[in-house]
């Protein structure tokens, strides 16, 4: 029996959100079992002019290791929904999926100052601290929360 792993996604659209989010969530739950998933959260594009994102955070459970995630899980889904990747970084998008922890292990240590990953992921792992700084997940996210703007949108998910 293969061993299991707890990944804590972000799911992010500014390329019709409200079709896209659900599609995707739907296709992650045919790869592996989402036990908790946090409200959908609308934020201003980053580093563009473009349109509003809708983010949503939730725990995915599956016997994919980290690389087999991205490479098995994540690119196909983004692709099936329409996901182009370019140069730049920060283009409007149909999808994106970023694995935000594995396994209780950071897959990226810039991503603590981005609301639109630690609020949603402080609804669904609010005690989770971060490793060389003891805060934790849901203290800086009562920060960003005074700091960023970010509206709750209901709904979405059903």
């Amino acid at each position: 029996m293969s061993e299991v792993h707890l990944a804590y996604l972000n799911l992010g659209s500014n390329i019709q959100p409200e079709t896209n989010l659900p599609k995707a969530v739907e296709l992650l739950s045919h790869h592996g079992e989402i036990t908790t998933l946090s409200n959908v959260w609308e934020s201003e594009a980053v580093g563009t002019q473009g349109p509003n994102y809708l983010n949503v955070c939730l725990c995915f459970r599956s016997e994919y290791l980290v690389w087999e995630l991205k490479d098995k899980v994540i690119h196909p889904i983004e692709e099936s929904l329409g996901r182009k990747r370019s140069q730049d970084k920060f283009a409007a998008r149909t999808m994106d999926i970023d694995i935000v922890l594995f396994d209780d292990q950071p897959v990226n240590e810039a991503i603590w100052e981005l609301a639109y990953i630690v609020i949603p992921l402080a609804e669904i792992h609010p005690g989770y601290r971060i490793p060389g700084s003891g805060k934790s997940i849901g203290e800086i996210a009562t920060r960003l929360r005074r700091e960023v703007w970010l509206e709750m949108r209901r709904g979405v998910l059903g």
